[in-house]
């Protein structure tokens, strides 16, 4: 029978809190010298329903699930969170060629053999294993906790990698524990006594294919929705001080949305293209006509549909 798990209350994530951003001292691991964290401030409106989610898997001591339109903010959120409470974040950017075991850790067998080769040639003494070892950014966050310091990681697009990487993480996201499995003494572990310390993992997802379902089982799940009613705060909180750009710019993405695109332009276009009309010193009366429209639209067609509207007005 499964033990059910400590519940976490020490930590929650409030809307409009201010942020505990500060210059991190990284705990020492046996594998890797100490670093220096310095986690940057990051304009990210976090509303009652994200901060909700992310509240259930700190309580629950799952990973958070994330889905929702490209540009939408899933990737930013880690780094939010990680502003917001003043923790140190790490990132694994998922690729196609990407192995579970990365994210705890890599064994650099090549170089042992070479220097292997080589300590035998010159008669000196070979490197200890463990200098061939570095964790991974889920690796480096099990044993900061083992050393008594909480972490947020980001494993972003993780529907990129095949089926195999989310199903070979299973063991390693519940119960937040590893081994070097060339050092075979070597073993990190977040203590069972202290859910406090588990890291607060966001897993972002595209949806580009199906997860499996047992990786869904062990994940609390979040989907953000297009912010049509906070763009004004959004942008607000990037620095855009002109109302009327605002105003006008917001008008003309959620007219371009209705029409039938490709790929509808959402809240990183927005941004995007309001920086670029910023910078250009573009005035409210001139937005309509589209200047540097390469941040807003990014299909040919749909370049060609927005055209067309234009002219019929």
């Amino acid at each position: 029978m499964q033990v059910r798990r400590a519940i976490d209350t020490s930590l929650r994530l409030k809307p409009g809190e201010p942020p505990n951003a500060q210059t991190i001292e990284e705990v020492d691991s046996p594998l890797d010298a100490p670093k220096k964290t310095l986690v940057g401030p990051e304009p990210y409106l976090l509303t009652d329903a994200i901060c909700e989610a992310v509240n259930v898997a700190i309580t629950l001591g799952r990973p958070l699930l994330v889905q929702g339109d490209p540009g939408v903010g899933k990737t930013r959120l880690a780094h939010a969170i990680a502003y917001r409470l003043g923790l140190p974040l790490e990132q694994a950017h998922v690729k196609s060629t990407s192995r579970a075991r990365d994210l705890l850790y890599t064994f650099d067998a090549v170089r042992r053999l070479s220097d292997a080769q080589l300590s035998g040639l010159q008669h000196q003494k070979l490197r200890a294993p463990g200098e061939y070892v570095r964790l991974g950014p889920l690796g480096r966050a099990i044993a900061r906790a083992q050393a008594g310091r909480r972490t947020v990681v980001l494993i972003d697009e993780i529907d990129k990698a095949d089926l195999d990487f989310p199903n070979d993480l299973l063991r390693e996201l519940d119960e937040l524990r590893f081994e070097v499995d060339e050092l075979p003494e070597v073993r990190h572990a977040v203590p069972l006594d202290r859910p406090d310390l588990r890291p607060i993992i966001i897993v972002t997802n595209n949806e580009e294919k199906q997860l499996p379902g047992a990786f869904l089982r062990r994940c609390a799940f979040h989907y953000i929705e297009f912010p049509e009613n906070n763009l004004n705060e959004i942008l607000d909180m990037h620095d855009i001080v002109d109302s009327g750009l605002r105003n006008r710019a917001i008008q003309i993405l959620l007219d371009l949305r209705k029409l039938d695109l490709t790929h509808r332009p959402g809240l990183s276009e927005l941004l995007d293209w309001v920086e670029c009309l910023r910078r250009d010193e573009v005035g409210a009366d001139k937005v309509a006509e589209l200047p540097s429209v390469g941040a807003l639209v990014k299909d040919y067609g749909d370049l060609l549909r927005v055209e067309k509207r234009m002219r019929s007005k």
